[in-house]
């Protein structure tokens, strides 16, 4: 089991973690569940560190569970949780083997070793592991032990549309921030739901604010990021993020799929039987002509059912154009995509709510 590590802390454990800077991915731990520390156990993802920031770099603010930036100082105890990063634009980062000094690598609250990094972001900011928080019994906690209950699949469904994208940064959030206001616009409730990336609050609050009823993220489920974990995995917290939102009464929901399509878990997760079973449309986010034909081309070859094109190239109507000519779908503007007549006539000409 390993030993306990009690805190030595004048007002004692509680004292110590709530004065720690806690971070968005670990917001759904009760402090009252950490009883002390474990130096002797080798983090696994979504394992629960209390770490010490050594040297600011690329993130030197935390998000928290209300989405408050808190800015970071050498010194500052942290509350973040291990987990794998996938950013072509930042980090290559994995869980490390042990309770060496790593970084943070996700201003969501995620660390990780780098592996490599983008040359136009900074050095990672540096951390030095304290200990996994752990419980009474010395067990280390993860995420997945505060994740919520699954639900029984619902015996009818609402119509899911996702945002699917070429590569990170296409307008994918965008996109999907503009069919929930679409779908209000068409007179529906729409929920939202990320179910893949990293444990950030951003693309939450932006769909939140855009006029969802209900949004979940895949931390809701147990998972810091989605990065090396299993295609049966990502399809579970999929399945269990529509049976939340149909039960929540959502007439409509939408999905976002973080990354590109050829990143390993978002491209099992396209071609898989159970993807084209929970979700009816997809809109494309491109940041070009190119990547629109050649991504709604991959797509449309693994069975997935690509009604419409959207995202950066849209700001271009140069890049438009080309794309509708390459096209034979609508390449939509955001605005487009807001006014309501594009969704409302998607959901009617949808098939009928299905078992999901």
């Amino acid at each position: 089991m390993g030993s306990l590590t009690r805190i030595d802390h004048p007002a004692g454990v509680a004292a110590r973690f709530a004065a720690a800077k806690r971070a968005y991915t670990v917001r759904h731990v009760p402090l009252a569940e950490i009883a002390g520390l474990r130096t002797d156990a080798s983090p696994e993802p979504g394992d629960i560190v209390l770490a010490r920031v050594e040297q600011l770099g690329q993130h030197q603010h935390l998000e928290d569970a209300a989405g408050r930036r808190a800015k970071m100082w050498p010194g500052d105890e942290i509350l973040v949780a291990y987990g794998n990063r996938y950013a072509p634009d930042q980090f290559e980062a994995y869980v490390p083997s042990g309770l060496q000094p790593c970084n943070l690598v996700a201003g969501g609250g995620v660390a990780a070793s780098v592996s490599s990094r983008h040359p136009q972001v900074r050095q990672a900011t540096a951390i030095a592991p304290i200990g996994l928080a752990a419980d009474a019994q010395g067990v280390p906690l993860n995420l997945r032990r505060f994740a919520l209950a699954p639900l029984a699949p619902p015996a009818r469904r609402p119509p899911v549309i996702a945002a699917v994208g070429g590569s990170m940064n296409t307008g994918k959030t965008t996109t999907a921030c503009g069919l929930v206001r679409g779908l209000r616009a068409a007179g529906l409730r729409p929920a939202a739901a990320k179910v893949t990336g990293t444990g950030s609050g951003g693309d939450r609050w932006a769909v939140a604010d855009a006029g969802a009823i209900a949004v979940l993220d895949f931390t809701d489920f147990g998972y810091v990021t989605t990065f090396g974990i299993s295609v049966a995995q990502i399809e579970a917290i999929l399945a269990q993020a529509i049976a939340r939102h149909t039960q929540a009464g959502a007439e409509a929901i939408v999905i976002e799929i973080a990354d590109g399509v050829l990143q390993q878990e978002t491209a099992a997760l396209l071609a898989s039987a159970r993807f084209g079973q929970l979700v009816d449309a997809v809109v494309y986010a491109a940041e070009s002509a190119m990547s629109a034909s050649a991504g709604v081309a991959w797509l449309e070859a693994r069975g997935v059912n690509v009604v419409a094109v959207s995202g950066l190239l849209t700001a271009s109507p140069l890049a438009t154009r080309e794309a509708a000519a390459a096209l034979t779908l609508p390449v939509l503007r955001l605005d487009t995509l807001c006014e309501g007549g594009f969704t409302r006539d998607l959901v009617d000409g949808l098939r009928q709510p299905v078992a999901a």
